[in-house]
Parts: structure tokens; C-alpha cells; sequence
């Protein structure tokens, strides 16, 4: 089995609106999240976690805020590409806000490693 790594993207205004979120409204909309990781089964390696205040570090030291608008990661193992996409899809992340989008990458082994 390959490991694939799922980037989750979604502009600021949707991030900021959950921040605001109850407890309560928060936990209700991990249910689809849980239902799908259900369907996933085993092939979800991690289910990853939300991520926040990303920086983009350049070769000469200096930083500033990303601008890829990363959400969140999982990391999926699949028999191949084609595989670990049809388990993205109908993904909850797709149907929070009409910008989300998802990026999938499969890892490659290091040579020598």
C-alpha cells in the first residue's frame, strides 16, 4: 500500500466563521467527519487536525504569513492514486464552504532509505 497525504484548503472567511462556532455546533459538524473516516476504515492512517497561522520561511531566514490557505491534513493509504481519490469523494471538508478544495499527495520513498 502507498501513503497518500490530504491537504485540506479553505479561504479565511470560512475558517474564522468555525473559530466562532459553539462546542456544541463544532462537535455536530465532526460527524460527518467521523462517518467518513468510519468509511476509510483502516486506510486512514491519521486523521490529522486542523492547522493554523502557517508561515512561509524563504532561503535568506525572513518569514511571512502562508498564503495557501492550508486547513488541515490527513494521511491516506490506498493501492494507488486513482484509489485514494474515490475515498475523498463526497468528503465533508468539499460541502463546508464553496472554496474548500483538497489536495492529495502520494508519498515517495527517500533513495537509500
Amino acid at each position: 500500500m502507498k501513503k497518500f497525504i490530504v491537504i485540506y484548503h479553505a479561504p479565511s472567511d470560512a475558517m474564522q466563521q468555525t473559530a466562532g462556532m459553539s462546542k456544541e455546533d463544532q462537535a455536530k459538524g465532526m460527524e460527518a467527519w467521523m462517518q467518513w473516516a468510519q468509511k476509510c476504515g483502516n486506510q486512514l492512517v491519521d486523521m490529522g487536525s486542523p492547522l493554523m497561522n502557517g508561515q512561509a520561511l524563504a532561503p535568506d531566514g525572513k518569514s511571512k504569513k502562508s498564503d495557501k490557505n492550508v486547513a488541515g491534513y490527513s494521511i491516506l493509504q490506498a493501492e494507488n492514486m486513482e484509489k485514494a481519490k474515490a475515498l475523498l469523494q463526497g468528503h465533508p471538508h468539499l460541502a463546508w464552504n464553496a472554496d474548500c478544495s483538497i489536495a492529495v499527495h502520494e508519498t515517495m520513498p527517500l533513495p537509500g532509505m
